[in-house]
């Protein structure tokens, strides 16, 4: 019976958007959700988005459904931008789907993962509270390793103490760039590393590239996953557009799998992805991938997206540049800030501090310290510096 289920707690995060909305004051500051904003705390739709809209609109002719696998032209116009172009299927190795957005890329891996045999999913602690939920779901056990040292650099020695205790039914799940929650990511010199820890495991590397160009560029921001795939004989790739392409609420993203025998593996591969996809929403969304798809068809679409890229890019290190400037505040060091990626790094507040930065002072964001660095504007950073060097004093 439905009376039967029982009350599942709020999602912190929507709980407070709803916080944030209800508060009265004017210079109030949402560092929460995480969807990039320009200086002026907006959530623009790309100008190259728009204009492919616009071309979507004019030449669409029929609405009629595509399959489990999606927009396949769209799956296929990705792949150079996230393998390389000079061989973007890895020599007939890679083959993908289009999902709705990157969780569910993430959905059809992991269930993959359980398919395949799989029991347990190795995590950096923190790491997107998703992950875990959708192991949890899927009866996958979760082995938790630290991810982020207290210096603000990746804990390797938690890493490689991971891959030590890796087993022949683990997957290992890495995040490709910009990591959520902390913005601490490994850098080419510790890519490599993790690739050559890969090819004596046997341990199944799963990736999560869902910020690719947010962080150092399009191509900088793949090199991990590429130095990654060119060690290992079988891979999964889950990949978002949500915000390289600011599509959050059209949901578009693939996953792709990577196989040591293409002729043998690759069609099982992905019969059993297209079987996953029919049972949860059995065809993706269309229009995001359509749009995506005509961006990169097109030379002039592809400039203007990079191009709105960069700038979403430079904003973000700018602000990351003059909180790093700020340097100890109160009693928290911000100077790490300044070399982590993405929309999100973690300043390590107390439950009381992050109460305190709410209630006295209008900020809001996660519990866990974890804020959106594009959520701060020039116009409200030093507000901002000085509500840290209030609280934590």
């Amino acid at each position: 019976m439905l009376t039967d289920l029982q009350q599942q707690p709020a999602d912190a995060l929507l709980a407070l958007i709803k916080l944030h909305n209800a508060d009265p004051r004017a210079d109030k500051i949402d560092l929460g959700v995480g969807v990039y904003k320009t200086g002026q705390g907006d959530t623009p739709v790309f100008g190259a988005i728009k204009a492919a809209e616009r071309k979507l609109v004019e030449t669409q002719d029929s609405k009629a459904y595509l399959g489990p696998e999606g927009d396949m032209g769209f799956v296929a116009a990705l792949m150079p931008y996230i393998f390389g172009k000079d061989s973007p299927d890895m020599g007939g190795r890679i083959e993908g789907m289009q999902t709705p957005g990157g969780t569910g890329s993430l959905r059809v891996a992991l269930a993959m993962v359980k398919k395949a045999g799989y029991t347990r999913v190795i995590v950096g602690k923190p790491s997107w509270p998703n992950h875990n939920q959708i192991c949890a779901d899927l009866g996958l056990e979760v082995l938790e390793f630290n991810h982020a040292a207290a210096d603000g650099t990746p804990d390797m020695e938690a890493l490689r103490g991971a891959f030590v205790s890796a087993g022949a039914k683990d997957a290992i799940l890495l995040h490709g760039c910009c990591h959520n929650p902390t913005g601490i990511d490994y850098s080419n010199a510790e890519w490599d590393e993790i690739a050559e820890l890969l090819t004596a495991s046997p341990a199944l590397p799963v990736i999560d590239l869902a910020y690719q160009g947010l962080g150092r560029g399009m191509e900088e921001d793949a090199y991990g996953l590429r130095r990654v795939l060119v060690a290992v004989p079988e891979a999964l790739v889950c990949y978002s557009c949500d915000k390289n392409f600011g599509l959050y609420r059209d949901r578009t993203g693939a996953v792709y799998a990577m196989v040591s025998d293409p002729a043998a593996d690759l069609p099982k591969v992905m019969s059993n992805g297209h079987a996953l996809a029919r049972a949860n929403w059995s065809q993706p969304p269309d229009h995001g991938a359509a749009v995506v798809r005509l961006v990169l068809e097109d030379a002039d679409l592809t400039a203007q997206w990079l191009d709105e890229l960069d700038q979403m890019r430079d904003r973000m290190r700018q602000v990351r540049a003059r909180l790093a400037a700020a340097g100890r505040t109160g009693g928290v060091d911000l100077s790490p800030i300044g070399g982590q990626n993405g929309l999100f790094s973690i300043i390590p507040f107390t439950p009381e501090q992050v109460q305190a930065m709410r209630s006295k002072h209008g900020i809001y964001f996660a519990a866990s310290g974890r804020i959106n660095v594009a959520g701060l504007t020039m116009g409200n950073i030093d507000q901002f510096i000085a509500a840290v060097a209030d609280v934590t004093a």
